[in-house]
């Protein structure tokens, strides 16, 4: 069980970190969520009967304690989920400061502003799972997997492009992304899939 744990650790180590990431912005928070997270997949290997991929048992139970997190988050706290079309958009520090990292900081708070649901779904596909592991994860059929990806993308793209320019800056009234931006989303899907 520990040579399978830390075959995880080493395989599935950065994605988890990202998925800690992705779920909780205080640092401090986020190291206790990452560690709760190795220790329930330390703890669920006992269980591990090979019937799914080790990639898909780690995201199932990385995601299981993220929501269990979120859950327990939610009651310490007032505020509430919002939808993809309530949210707003970021603004963009500047045109000529946005770079890559900035732009991936923009990306991951508006991944964190998503319903629990949708954030899992995005985050499972931006390591690269497939809609039938993505499905097998988290109890839907590979369709709906597919669809929700779709109109998540697409939202959270256009979320992403309005916090670049405002409507004022172009002359058509509509905003524009600027290149290296739209760059940027794309180093964050998996190779060969577009935003």
């Amino acid at each position: 069980m520990d040579k399978l744990y830390e075959r995880c650790a080493a395989e599935f180590g950065p994605a988890l970190d990202r998925l800690a990431a992705a779920y909780e912005a205080e640092p401090d928070v986020r190291r206790d969520l990452l560690q709760d997270v190795h220790t329930a997949l330390w703890r669920s290997l006992r269980g591990y009967d090979r019937r799914c991929s080790l990639r898909t048992w780690t995201f199932r139970v990385a995601h299981n304690v993220a929501a269990t997190h979120v859950a327990r988050s939610m009651r310490a706290r007032t505020s509430s989920w919002i939808s993809l079309e309530e949210a707003e958009p970021i603004a963009a520090g500047g045109e000529d400061t946005v770079h890559t990292g900035i732009a991936l900081q923009r990306l991951m708070t508006l991944i964190r502003k998503l319903r629990p649901f949708d954030r899992q779904t995005i985050l499972l596909y931006l390591e690269g799972e497939d809609a039938a592991s993505i499905g097998v994860i988290t109890g839907m059929t590979a369709t709906a997997v597919s669809t929700k990806i779709h109109r998540v993308k697409a939202l959270l793209a256009r979320q992403f492009h309005q916090g670049v320019h405002t409507n004022d800056e172009h002359p058509t009234g509509l905003a524009e992304p600027a290149a290296h931006d739209s760059a940027c989303l794309e180093s964050a899907a998996p190779h060969g899939v577009g935003v």
